[in-house]
């Protein structure tokens, strides 16, 4: 692929890794894909255009799904965004189709997702004749392959022919091998010396392959399903974006003093959408810090202490992220909502947004709950917690008191504009009446974030916030608690009722302890109503070895 001189790159990299990657990994047939920039280029300004600076690899499980409406219906007007069709007419495509034929790798390779490496991609054509192809598989099986694989720095070799989606003439076959390297290697080296001057090598390329064609690359970006990609948003060129459902939003550094915003969603192996918010730093492979909702709630209660924090110049090296937790909306899956389901949900998005291990994970209330369950079940993908305003079991009479508080939202039978059952204005101000103290009702802007929370309360989905009660209804993490190693604080606002006191006895209920603190003049979001306060306990917490 070679973008013509009119597109700006930083225009073209957004596009590529932020809309046209994630879309086409999304499908489920597409499992990874993969973006090289070419290290063999001429040291002229100008591009060759028989020499592309970029390409693209997609894996695909079953090549025929590139011929259904799945698929193909990405490349239709409808369907591609404005800025799609801009972009495809200011880039040059080759494009092609290869099924997998055969492949080797060094012993416990494993996937190379998100491994550093560079590929020599080798394309032959041969002369006519069965014995041709079988020559050259013989070659590569019992010579080539071995040899190469002798070469410092080899990870694996796969073997490609002309897809038969294609329908073209034996002839007319293309056959590509990818050699994959890890970026220090032998290259041109002895041992590659070697496998290229063999005997058997004269003889492939002189009476079996009519025309050879080799380039080289190195990995220059790797897609997931879910656009991530903050530091092209910093470029001058980037433009704010909507796709065309709705649903994926970017905004450049432009926007806002904190920085570039991704806004997109998640889709859980139960089909479950699950909308996030992506911000911080610009750096790929940054920390990153998840943030889990209260119940009722959507990810902008955290609006304020993701201010405080990155205006911060030492909290600005973390990314950001913000979801919106199943329950939100009616789309819940079939299954019960519990906190290991949700815990489920949180290592979906950190696996979708090509996110080994998160730095911290912070909640509070149902969010507290769920991110102190995913550091005790999963301490190799959750670095550090902080729980908010929460416990460690399911509180005496917990089922009765949600239960009537479902029977208030049902009774008041509240819709909103398209005719959706939501949960309605009376719990919702009896939330933020239980929710915030007194003192925050001052008719300032702590009052405004109340009012705003109490919108988002009211427009939960009925549904959702049924299912997701089940949640809080029966759960006990103690005796995981006691096992956890890892580092930890509770955090808890000094006038959300008998918390503080409990939180206190929890802290204590660690393997090595939690560090304990106490939000004067809040009550269960202290975020919302103390967020400078909670921003600098997060940042003493995060600085802390």
């Amino acid at each position: 692929m070679s973008p013509l001189p009119s597109l700006p790159p930083g225009h073209f990299h957004d596009w590529y890794n932020n809309e046209h990657g994630p879309t086409r990994v999304r499908l489920p047939f597409i499992t990874t894909g993969f973006r090289y920039r070419a290290t063999d280029l001429p040291a002229s300004a100008d591009t060759d255009a028989q020499l592309p600076e970029w390409m693209a690899m997609y894996d695909v499980t079953d090549m025929a799904e590139l011929t259904r409406e799945t698929y193909t219906r990405l490349r239709d007007d409808g369907v591609k965004s404005a800025r799609e069709k801009e972009v495809m007419r200011r880039i040059k495509v080759d494009r092609r189709l290869f099924d997998f034929v055969e492949g080797w790798e060094r012993g416990g390779v494993g996937g190379l997702e998100g491994e550093e490496n560079v590929i020599a991609a080798v394309s032959l054509s041969l002369h006519p004749g069965k014995e041709k192809k079988e020559e050259l598989d013989k070659w590569y099986r019992e010579e080539h392959v071995e040899m190469l694989s002798k070469v410092p720095g080899w990870l694996r070799t796969r073997r490609f022919v002309t897809s038969s989606i294609e329908d073209k003439l034996d002839e007319q076959l293309e056959y590509l091998a990818l050699h994959e390297y890890a970026p220090d290697n032998g290259l041109g080296g002895p041992e590659f010396k070697a496998a290229i001057s063999t005997p058997w090598n004269e003889v492939i390329w002189s009476k079996v392959v009519s025309e050879k064609r080799r380039r080289t690359w190195e990995l220059y970006y790797t897609f997931g399903p879910a656009p991530r990609d903050l530091a092209s948003l910093a470029s001058e060129e980037a433009v704010a974006f909507e796709a065309p459902d709705k649903r994926t939003r970017t905004w450049p550094s432009s926007f806002s003093t904190l920085g570039p915003a991704i806004e997109s969603y998640v889709t859980t192996a139960d089909n479950v959408v699950l909308p996030y918010r992506l911000e911080g730093s610009l750096d790929p492979d940054a920390p990153l810090l998840i943030l889990s909702n209260s119940i009722l709630v959507e990810w902008g209660i955290w609006d304020c202490f993701v201010a405080s924090f990155l205006s911060c110049p030492e909290s600005r090296k973390y990314r950001i992220l913000r979801y919106h937790t199943r329950g939100r909306s009616g789309s819940c899956g079939e299954r019960p909502i519990t906190l290991d389901v949700l815990v489920e949900d949180m290592i979906a998005l950190l696996d979708a947004l090509r996110i080994p291990k998160a730095a911290a994970a912070i909640g509070v209330s149902l969010g507290g709950a769920t991110i102190l369950n995913a550091a005790l079940k999963f301490p190799e993908r959750i670095g550090s917690f902080v729980a908010c305003d929460t416990s460690a079991k399911t509180p005496e009479g917990n089922r009765k008191t949600w239960g009537d508080r479902i029977a208030i939202a049902e009774n008041e039978g509240a819709t909103n504009s398209v005719g959706g059952k939501i949960v309605g204005e009376k719990l919702a101000e009896m939330t933020v009446r239980r929710w915030f103290v007194k003192e925050s009702y001052d008719g300032g802007k702590v009052e405004k974030e109340i009012q705003r929370v109490k919108q988002m309360v009211e427009n939960n989905n009925l549904e959702g916030f049924k299912r997701s009660v089940q949640a809080l209804r029966e759960y006990d993490v103690r005796a995981e608690m006691q096992a956890y190693k890892g580092k930890g604080a509770l955090v808890v606002g000094g006038g959300d009722g008998v918390l503080p006191g409990t939180m206190r006895e929890m802290a204590g209920g660690f393997g090595k302890g939690a560090e304990y603190h106490v939000v004067d003049h809040a009550g269960h979001l202290p975020m919302v109503e103390k967020s400078e306060e909670f921003a600098r306990v997060v940042s003493r917490f995060l600085s802390e070895e």
